[in-house]
C-alpha cells in the first residue's frame, strides 16, 4: 500500500477552500489547510486538519512544509476594490511572504499549485475567449501583484527547479458563498433582493464575468494538481460570459416567485474593473480531462434555494 499524499492549503479556511478540502480528500490526500482565523470561516470536513497562522510566519511555514508533499497557494491579503484603495498594501502583504514560500517550498521539492486569478492578470482584452497566450495587461493593484508572483514562481522554476502549476479561475458562485463580502457578485444580487435592498450595478450593464460553480471550480484545481504539466499556467473558467444585468434577468424570476421584488441601481463605472473577462479553459480540458458539469442556471437555482432558506 502507498501512503497518503500530504497536501498543505494555504488559505484554505474560506468559501474556496471549503470545497476544495473535501474533494482533495475524497482523492484520498490528508489535507492540512492553515488560515489565519482561530477556526475556519466555512465548514470543513472533519478529518481535515486546521492550524491557525499565518504562512508568513516563517519558522510555521518551514515546520509544515517540512511534513507536506504538496501545497495549494489561496491565501490572499486583499480582493480587487480594497487593493485599489491601497496599492502599497496590497503589494507589502501579499508579495514577499509569497516569494518566501516559493524558496521554501523549492528547498523542499515540494509541488506547489498557486491559485492566481483569471479576472485581473489579463486586463482589458480584446479577444474572447481568453486564452492563457494573451498578453497580460492588468488594470488593478490586485492584477498586477497576481501576475507579478506568476512571474517569480516561474523564476524560482528557472534558477531553483520550483516544481510549480498556476491556474488563472475565472468567479466562483453557488451554494455556501457569502454575499456582500466584496466578491461574489451572484449571492449579493440575490441576497439584496431578498433583503429589499438595491442590486448595485457600476455602468450601464456592469461587467462581463466567467462564473463557474464552485465545486466545478474546485474538481478544475485537483485536476491541474494532478494531471497538469510544471511551469504550465492555466485558465479555469466556463467559457461563457454574463454582464451583471444578464444575470439580473436570470435571478429576477427565481427571486419573484418567492415574493421579493429585484430593484437596480445603477452606478458609475469603476476604473479598476476590467469590463470583460470570459475565459477558455480548452488547455486544462486536453492535459487533464476536466469539465465543468453544473450548468448555470441549475447552479443559480441552487444557490437561489439556499440563500431563501437562510434567510427563512
Amino acid at each position: 500500500m502507498t501512503s497518503k499524499k500530504r497536501t498543505l492549503v494555504i488559505g484554505g479556511g474560506g468559501y474556496l477552500g471549503s470545497y476544495l478540502t473535501k474533494q482533495l480528500m475524497d482523492s484520498g490526500r490528508s489535507v492540512t489547510v492553515l488560515g489565519r482565523s482561530p477556526t475556519p470561516k466555512y465548514e470543513l470536513p472533519q478529518d481535515a486538519g486546521y492550524i491557525q497562522g499565518d504562512f508568513s510566519e516563517y519558522k510555521l511555514l518551514c515546520r509544515l512544509l517540512d511534513h507536506h508533499d504538496e501545497v495549494i497557494h489561496l491565501a490572499y491579503a486583499t480582493v480587487p476594490n480594497t487593493s485599489f484603495e491601497n496599492p502599497l498594501a496590497d503589494l507589502l502583504q501579499n508579495l514577499p511572504p509569497s516569494v518566501q514560500l516559493f524558496t521554501e517550498v523549492a528547498a523542499r521539492n515540494v509541488k506547489l499549485l498557486f491559485v492566481s486569478s483569471g479576472g485581473t492578470v489579463y486586463g482589458d482584452s480584446v479577444d474572447y475567449p481568453i486564452v492563457e497566450t494573451q498578453a497580460n495587461r492588468p488594470i488593478s493593484p490586485y492584477g498586477v501583484t497576481k501576475l507579478t508572483l506568476e512571474n517569480y514562481a516561474y523564476l524560482y522554476a528557472a534558477t531553483y527547479g520550483l516544481k510549480f502549476i498556476c491556474v488563472r479561475p475565472a468567479n466562483a458562485y453557488g451554494i455556501g458563498q457569502r454575499p456582500f463580502t466584496g466578491q461574489g457578485f451572484i449571492t449579493t444580487a440575490i441576497s439584496s433582493a431578498m433583503k429589499q435592498l438595491p442590486i448595485k450595478v457600476f455602468g450601464e450593464f456592469g461587467t462581463v464575468r466567467d462564473y463557474i460553480y464552485v465545486s466545478d471550480l474546485a474538481a478544475g484545481i485537483v485536476s491541474a494538481l494532478e494531471k497538469g504539466n510544471l511551469s504550465e499556467t492555466y485558465n479555469l473558467g466556463s467559457g461563457a460570459g454574463l454582464s451583471n444585468i444578464d444575470v439580473v434577468k436570470a435571478i429576477t424570476p427565481l427571486v419573484e416567485a418567492m415574493g421579493h421584488k429585484v430593484r437596480v441601481e445603477y452606478l458609475p463605472e469603476r476604473a479598476f474593473d476590467v469590463k470583460v473577462n470570459i475565459l477558455d479553459s480548452t488547455k486544462l480540458q486536453k492535459a487533464t480531462g476536466w469539465k465543468p458539469v453544473v450548468e448555470f442556471n441549475d447552479g443559480l437555482s441552487m444557490t437561489t434555494e439556499w440563500l431563501a432558506n437562510l434567510y427563512a
